[in-house]
């Protein structure tokens, strides 16, 4: 009988660990999306939690520094400076008036520190202006034999 007691003991203890694990994980891994416009607003334990903000890159607000990379993003009337301090490069579509999704926290100096950068793709599919849309305009021409 003591044997049991102590297997089960010891399996109880193993869920109970499995399980705090699990919570506190789930914790760390939550990341919330703000906007730009919403971040002067959060107050106490919301504005040190890790979050998500997106927005327009600032057209020559990027600038490459020793250990980071400065960037202005824009939106809602509103702009944000964020210091990316990631170890992975930048994506290729990360350039002027892009749009982007960082991720980190905020600062108290008003910066965002941001560990991640994603970056859209640029708007190549789109027409060109005052061209057509159309996919007879794209088509390669036929030259007779």
């Amino acid at each position: 009988m003591k044997k049991q007691v102590k297997f089960g003991v010891g399996i109880g203890v193993i869920v109970a660990s499995m399980g705090f694990l699990a919570w506190l994980g789930y914790g760390e891994s939550k990341t919330y999306y703000h906007t730009i416009a919403e971040l002067p607003t959060l107050t106490g334990a919301a504005k040190g939690q890790r979050m998500r903000v997106g927005g327009t890159v600032a057209p020559g607000s990027i600038h490459r520094l020793n250990g980071r990379i400065d960037f202005v993003l824009e939106g809602e009337g509103k702009t944000l400076p964020v210091s990316y301090i990631g170890s992975d490069p930048l994506p290729d579509t990360f350039v002027d008036k892009s749009q982007a999704l960082v991720e980190g926290h905020p600062s108290p100096d008003g910066r965002f520190v941001a560990e991640v950068v994603q970056a859209k793709c640029a708007s190549k599919y789109e027409a060109a202006p005052g061209g057509s849309g159309g996919a007879a305009a794209s088509s390669p021409q036929r030259s007779s034999m």
